[in-house]
């Protein structure tokens, strides 16, 4: 079945996501290694997906870490730093798609603020046809219910939707529900998986 709309994740598939590199490059491999053993960073971030106030959560998580709490702020300060560059062919397949009438939507694990932040370095953040945000939706991939959100709106469900995500247990989520999928790993991979799908031509997809 030919897709009727194609759904990105954003984090390393729209824009690279990676703090660990990041924090490598502020202080070094081995504070950063001896930082995130120490606090859950990554749970952190999970609280801002949901919907938690950004910086609330940063400055509590940094106040009650006070060993690491100037770094713990650069999440915070930095943010745009971390969430950083645009993967630019991705991008462009976005575009293409639109262009071709397809629509085009977002399901993404993302905190209110932080992606109001993001789109003001990434204007194709507000370019989605529609926008599935975890932070508004209060819930985040893997969980069933962000996926049923999305089916609910758009009206769209099973083989209709074509979903790219960088992380197997997303995929594996939205596979469940009978979505076609296509586990992101380079922006080329997804440019050749439209073609086969018959939404884009090999010219489109450069």
């Amino acid at each position: 079945m030919k897709p009727q709309a194609v759904v990105f994740d954003i984090g390393n598939v729209l824009i690279e996501w990676h703090p660990e590199r990041f924090f490598d490059s502020v202080i070094g491999p081995d504070r950063r290694r001896a930082m995130f053993a120490a606090v859950d960073l990554h749970a952190m971030n999970d609280r801002v997906d949901i919907g938690e106030t950004f910086r609330e959560v940063i400055v509590a998580t940094a106040q009650a870490t006070p060993d690491w709490q100037d770094e713990i702020m650069l999440w915070h300060d930095r943010w745009l730093d971390m969430a950083s560059p645009a993967i630019d062919h991705s991008v462009r397949l976005m575009a293409a798609l639109q262009a071709r009438g397809v629509p085009v939507f977002s399901l993404t694990n993302f905190g209110i603020q932080t992606y109001d932040l993001a789109a003001t370095r990434y204007p194709f953040l507000r370019q989605f046809d529609r926008d599935f945000i975890s932070g508004h939706l209060g819930m985040i991939k893997p969980d069933a219910g962000i996926y049923a959100a999305l089916e609910t709106t758009s009206g769209l469900s099973g083989a209709a939707l074509l979903f790219t995500d960088d992380r197997p247990e997303n995929i594996a989520a939205a596979a469940k529900r009978g979505w076609q999928t296509h586990h992101f790993t380079d922006p080329q991979g997804w440019a050749d998986r439209l073609v086969a799908a018959g939404l884009l031509s090999k010219d489109d997809a450069q």
